[in-house]
């Protein structure tokens, strides 16, 4: 069955990764989001028309009710393939499975659609100034006024809000509330006067993450998934649908970015240094031992039993990848140091080094995942 299914996306890429999206091939990613926005929202559409997007939703909601297994096959050909990363992994991946688990009716039927389909794209409103790692700390507001929210406050790295229809969000509805009480999760619509979305530009010096300001931005009185003040438990079953199959498809992308490196030190001599030689070893290794960690994730998944697997593993592809940025600046040696071109023109390694550092902060920081793995499964004292 899983072999069926494998050469049935793979030829289904082969074919269709041609033609009209034949330069859609590797573009975007991490760091590199700018790239062909338009060309990769219409590829969106064609995988949602040919029912290739939300595998794992239930048939009465348009998947296809993959197993972890298809689900995982299907990641890893899509990398292979070097198709074009996903512009709708957000509502995908995170609001869509919240409101299959916790929206009304109508609430199903008005937003998970245009997320199969790729008709709507999705941000997630949960980091503030004051409210990063410590969520709990969330101070943007939201009032009932005449059948409507009312909403009033910041969010701050927010991916992709600059081209999202939809904002999902974190808000305080209940005055004098303070930590995990008094909570909302609320569905808010992006183009309205009242939201005002300013990129961040980062080292690569692109754009992806964005501080969005809500200044009596409003949405409907229905538009909130689970009960007033009942947030916090809804935005952490978000965050538990972060971290799924989709981690075995990456590590094909980073075992990509590896060979590069290894290329790399090889053309430039770099390779011919021992210690480098060591590091790229110990990288070799590290990223296989990566794979039977995810693989480990994906049984306690499947089980139903999400454990510390999902922290360690953050904790390792992140600090992993990080340090491979390091091995692409020292494979490439002084010329790394230097622009491709003017005024700002960066080398796929170049932006390799750069945003990873990065990853160990976004998505959970590496200290919160220690706190989480000492306190969880080592039983030590909380912070």
């Amino acid at each position: 069955m899983t072999a069926a299914f494998r050469e049935e996306i793979r030829s289904w890429l082969e074919k269709h990764l041609s033609g009209e999206f034949a330069h859609a091939r590797g573009l975007g990613g991490p760091g590199r989001e700018h790239e062909g926005h338009e060309v990769r929202l219409a590829w969106e559409r064609l995988l949602g028309a040919a029912g290739w997007t939300c595998l794992g939703w239930p048939g009465e909601h348009g998947g296809r009710e993959a197993s972890l297994a298809e689900q995982v096959v299907f990641h890893e050909e899509y990398a292979r393939a070097q198709a074009p990363a996903r512009v709708g992994h957000i509502g995908e991946g995170l609001i869509g499975p919240t409101v299959i688990d916790y929206g009304t009716e109508e609430q199903k039927r008005r937003f998970l659609p245009p997320i199969r389909l790729g008709e709507e794209l999705w941000c997630q409103g949960y980091s503030e100034p004051e409210a990063g790692s410590d969520l709990a700390n969330v101070q943007t507001r939201a009032r009932l006024e005449g059948g409507e929210w009312v909403i009033t406050g910041q969010k701050v790295w927010t991916s992709l809000a600059h081209v999202a229809d939809w904002c999902f969000a974190l808000c305080r509805t209940e005055p004098g509330s303070a930590r995990h009480r008094g909570l909302s999760y609320l569905l808010i619509p992006m183009d309205q006067p009242g939201v005002e979305v300013r990129p961040i530009v980062q080292l690569t010096g692109t754009s992806e993450f964005n501080e969005v300001f809500f200044d009596g931005a409003r949405t409907a009185a229905a538009n909130i998934l689970g009960a007033p003040g009942d947030g916090w438990r809804v935005a952490m079953a978000t965050l538990g649908y972060e971290r799924g199959a989709s981690t075995l498809g990456q590590q094909i992308g980073f075992q990509r970015e590896f060979d590069r490196v290894v290329e790399t030190a090889r053309r430039t001599g770099a390779a011919e240094d021992p210690v480098l030689r060591d590091r790229l070893v110990r990288s070799w290794l590290e990223l296989r031992i990566m794979r039977l960690n995810a693989l480990r994730t994906m049984t306690s998944l499947a089980a139903g039993e999400p454990g510390p697997e999902v922290s360690i593993a953050k904790l390792y592809w992140s600090e992993w990848h990080r340090r491979l940025g390091e091995l692409a600046q020292a494979a490439q040696g002084r010329a790394g140091l230097v622009a491709d071109g003017p005024p700002y023109e960066l080398n796929d390694l170049q932006r390799l080094y750069l945003f990873s550092r990065a990853d160990t902060i976004y998505a959970g920081s590496s200290e919160i995942q220690r706190n989480i793995i000492a306190e969880r499964t080592l039983g030590l004292p909380k912070a």
